[in-house]
């Protein structure tokens, strides 16, 4: 018997720019507070029966290395006898680690879990690697924050070794996404997470984070620090990114972001124990593989494969939270199932080339928003999906309750 899994709350920090207010924290730090604010937020939970604490990570090479989740649930105050472990689908991470925690409650080992994910991309550190042979005067250095690096040469061969804007250059050319349209996706994306912000939409998401300074008083970020006011004008001025003839620019890309984000989930049985309230019911959890050279399009398999487990369709879908790594490979998407460039459902309150995107968060992101959305707006289902480097997708659907 399948026992239904129920995320309960959902919380997370606001997503810092690169170099921006959150670069000053540890990732494992980072990690720890919304897993504190959690239990600030539910005092009757009984946290030495958690049963476990997943949390997604992309990177894994500087301060999130040694088991990231493990480190921020103890940094947090968990009781000591509460597991943790770190999943790393890469972008997809915060999403997978939803995912495989209510897998584990459908299945009955588990009743009560925390899932989320974790990414500081400031701080994300240079990695050299060891000689090859002795006295080697060879010497390589990598910059972990984002894509390749220790290529391995017969996966280059085989599959290319594309950086993630030329993926997405890619996809803009093999599906005819232009460069107005991703400006004008862009721009949206900017002008509703604008919209939502000023409505205090995020705030019930949203933990403040305190930061101390070496003199005066703390600061405390309490709004996402992407988002910023352009213009169509101001989008089409910007130099493409991967090539001169590209359409790929800064301006219809994700950014390079810092920040934490953690759901707790429970059967009912355990909720109903410790007076928590069941939000949203997850329904299923699917990833598909597609080519590297057009990773971006993960999102259209992945998508479909669980609605046919879950047994629904797109039209049932209330909400629509799609990651926007770049707007060429949410427009090809969208297109490829059959939906409107501004259809409402997907990314109502703007998306990541707004918010921003730290790689291990954004996924648990998407679950929490979706979440708030089907509350605030009456509907009954969601999809959650995201395209992921190496060539994979992953969705996830939410059914409120």
């Amino acid at each position: 018997m399948i026992i239904p899994a129920f995320i309960c709350d959902a919380i997370r920090t606001p997503f810092g720019r690169y170099g921006g207010m959150l670069s000053t924290l540890r990732t494992d730090d980072l990690a720890a507070i919304p897993l504190a604010a959690l239990m600030v937020r539910n005092p009757d939970v009984d946290w030495e029966q958690l049963s476990d604490v997943l949390l997604g990570c992309a990177n894994q090479a500087g301060e999130d290395n040694r088991n990231v989740a493990r480190m921020a649930a103890l940094l947090a105050g968990l009781p000591v006898g509460v597991p943790g472990a770190t999943i790393n689908r890469l972008c997809g991470s915060g999403m997978d680690a939803v995912g495989s925690a209510a897998r584990a409650i459908r299945a009955g080992e588990a009743t009560m879990m925390i899932a989320g994910g974790v990414e500081s991309m400031s701080r994300a550190p240079f990695v050299m690697p060891k000689a090859e042979t002795a006295f080697s005067r060879h010497a390589e250095i990598h910059d972990t924050t984002l894509g390749w690096r220790f290529v391995n040469r017969l996966l280059q061969a085989e599959y290319g070794t594309e950086s993630m804007p030329q993926t997405a250059e890619n996809v803009a050319r093999e599906f005819g996404v232009d460069r107005e349209a991703q400006d004008r996706f862009a721009l949206a994306s900017q002008a509703r997470a604008a919209q939502a912000q000023k409505d205090g939409v995020f705030d019930e998401e949203i933990t403040p984070v305190t930061l101390a300074q070496k003199k005066g008083d703390p600061l405390i970020l309490t709004v996402d620090e992407h988002p910023r006011a352009t213009s169509l004008e101001a989008l089409a001025a910007l130099p493409p990114i991967v090539s001169a003839d590209g359409t790929v620019t800064a301006g219809n890309a994700s950014g390079l972001n810092d920040g934490a984000c953690a759901l707790l989930l429970a059967c009912e049985k355990t909720a109903y124990k410790y007076q928590l309230k069941p939000r949203a019911r997850v329904l299923g959890m699917a990833c598909a593989g597609v080519p590297p050279r057009v990773m971006g399009m993960g999102p259209a398999p992945a998508a479909r494969k669980v609605l046919v487990q879950t047994g629904l369709t797109m039209d049932q879908m209330d909400v629509i939270e799609l990651n926007e790594a770049f707007a060429a490979q949410a427009l090809a998407v969208m297109r490829d199932w059959g939906l409107q460039d501004d259809d409402p459902r997907v990314n109502r309150h703007g998306g990541a080339i707004a918010l921003g995107h730290p790689l291990g968060a954004s996924g648990a992101r998407l679950v929490a928003t979706a979440v708030n959305q089907l509350h605030a707006g009456k509907g009954r289902f969601a999809l959650c999906t995201m395209c992921i480097g190496v060539g994979q997708g992953i969705a996830l659907v939410l059914e409120r309750v």
